[in-house]
């Protein structure tokens, strides 16, 4: 049996997702969370196979929650599944070692498929997504990228620098690189652009 545990903060799609897999017969969800945090607690109580995650969740994203799994060097393999049909989320997600990436208006027997495939060894990628991913360059390091989606979500530069523990101007001077590298305006032109092409 392939055991996974589902993550997905939209209760009805979570409930469709699990009884979907749930029809499988080599398949068994054994637990599912609506948040990244609790997700992380029953990714180590349940130690599953797979971990079927979205990318935007509450308290952890499902990057986040794979880069914590690479890090932890657990065993459990992550398939993102997501609305988000973006090569920059593609890239940083297998950057995090993700192993499957599907779209969520795929057909139900794909995910299937792709968790036999990932349970396997392999990977399962989507394919359209994957040639796009190799297109475009993300030009933000992480620092960039952490300080322009606070910026996006409306924290001052002050905020900012008591919620990284960084000083005013390093904040303004990363926020400025940001501004600069993508070739825009100002700091919600930047947060636009790098949200649209998927590389926060």
């Amino acid at each position: 049996m392939i055991r996974i545990l589902l993550a997905e903060d939209q209760a009805m799609l979570r409930g469709a997702l699990a009884a979907l897999l749930g029809m499988e017969a080599d398949i068994e969800v054994v637990g599912t969370a609506g948040d990244g945090e609790s997700a992380w607690r029953e990714l180590q109580r349940l130690q599953p196979d797979i971990l079927v995650t979205d990318i935007e969740m509450p308290g952890l994203t499902g990057l986040e929650l794979a880069q914590r799994v690479q890090r932890h060097e657990l065993a459990t393999r992550v398939v993102i599944v997501t609305t988000f049909a973006r090569g920059g989320y593609l890239r940083r997600a297998l950057d995090a070692g993700v192993t499957g990436y599907l779209l969520k208006d795929a057909p139900a027997e794909r995910l299937a498929e792709a968790l036999r495939t990932v349970h396997a060894g392999g990977r399962a990628i989507d394919p359209e997504l994957a040639l796009e991913a190799w297109g475009e360059h993300d030009p933000l390091n992480e620092r960039e990228r952490q300080v322009l989606r606070l910026a996006g979500e409306g924290l001052s530069a002050g905020d900012i620098a008591a919620r990284l523990g960084l000083s005013q101007g390093t904040v303004r001077n990363y926020l400025s690189e940001a501004i600069g590298k993508l070739g825009v305006g100002n700091r919600i032109e930047a947060y636009r652009l790098a949200r649209q092409k998927g590389w926060l």
